[in-house]
């Protein structure tokens, strides 16, 4: 019997040599800067326009246009609805006297990966993932591969397990990214600032009876363990796809393709209650911890990790059974 270990290792060794890791750390490198750069100047025009650097104002003046524009006909009803949700929220932060967005390092990493984990970690994986198999065909490695005297089944489980690892290397790189390149600019406080965690969204009407106020670092950590599972079931449907389809350039097209309609169904399906069960409907699970609106009636944080959890065991069946029964000789 072969260990798992050197097959883990060799998978490893070969994502490193094709620099595709490299890659991703140099756009997170690129983008975070161009985020971090954003937001300071958001701040900036917010204390113009405002006149002052208390955030209270703010919070008031945004709950007085969402409030106006619930009257108006020219805006859809999907959106009044999260206005509403919006202003009930802000009215509570007000009340409590806790500013939700207080700028520092923490906050800022809080944030990106918030608006992250729909599409941008996504991609990032799906780069590193993409030709993990069907960059074996293209090499012409694939025929060595699998005349090795190893179970097939052994090499495509290393070839899983090495990419969980650099699934979760590419979300812990995302965070210390985040916080170090930000801090700079923010300050590196924040760790126990308090966060409200607990708002459950019924219709238009927010529940509050459960919340209750966390540290900062604790709600950092619950946000990244959502991150990294939705991570984690796009990579094994990368991993499967990769398995199904011999071209990397394809894989990647139809992932690129899926991730992208994702981000589109997700504003746009309030009405089409089917679409919930997609897995790309679901992979914004960071969105229950703060209160927001889900895109569509009757989702919550259990169904949408239910709905990955198929999604993630389904392509991991159909990977091994497809690659164990894999044609080399065609």
């Amino acid at each position: 019997m072969v260990s798992l270990y050197p097959l883990v290792k060799n998978e490893c060794i070969k994502m490193i040599k094709k620099k595709r890791l490299l890659v991703v750390l140099l756009i997170l490198a690129a983008i975070i800067p161009m985020f971090t750069y954003a937001q300071m100047k958001v701040a900036e025009s917010n204390r113009k326009q405002f006149g002052t650097t208390d955030w209270r104002v703010e919070q008031r003046q945004k709950i007085v246009d969402y409030t106006r524009s619930l009257s108006s006909g020219r805006v859809p009803e999907e959106w009044k609805q999260w206005r509403r949700v919006e202003v009930k929220l802000a009215q509570y932060y007000l009340d409590k006297d806790v500013n939700p967005a207080e700028p520092n390092g923490v906050t800022f990493t809080r944030e990106f990966v918030k608006n992250a984990v729909n599409l941008f970690i996504p991609l990032m994986v799906m780069v590193v993932a993409a030709d993990m198999v069907s960059g074996e065909h293209t090499t012409g490695t694939i025929k060595l591969l699998l005349t090795r005297p190893v179970q097939r089944w052994k090499i495509l489980l290393s070839k899983l397990l090495s990419l969980i690892l650099f699934t979760s290397f590419i979300v812990i790189a995302t965070a210390m990214l985040c916080y170090l390149i930000s801090g700079v600019v923010f300050g590196y406080g924040g760790w126990d600032m308090p966060v409200f965690f607990g708002f459950q969204v019924k219709g238009t009407e927010v529940d509050f009876s459960f919340v209750r106020p966390i540290d900062q670092w604790l709600y950092l950590i619950m946000e990244f363990g959502l991150v990294w599972y939705a991570a984690i079931v796009v990579a094994v449907m990368t991993l499967m796809i990769s398995v199904l389809v011999r071209s990397t350039a394809a894989g990647m097209g139809i992932m690129l393709a899926l991730l992208i309609s994702g981000t589109i169904l997700t504003n746009m399906v309030s009405s089409w209650e089917a679409a919930k069960y997609l897995f790309m409907v679901n992979l914004n699970l960071t969105t229950y911890l703060s209160g927001t609106l889900p895109p569509i009636k009757g989702m919550d944080l259990p169904f949408s990790l239910a709905v990955l959890t198929v999604w993630g065991i389904a392509s991991v069946i159909v990977s091994f059974a497809v690659f164990t029964k894999k044609d080399v000789l065609n």
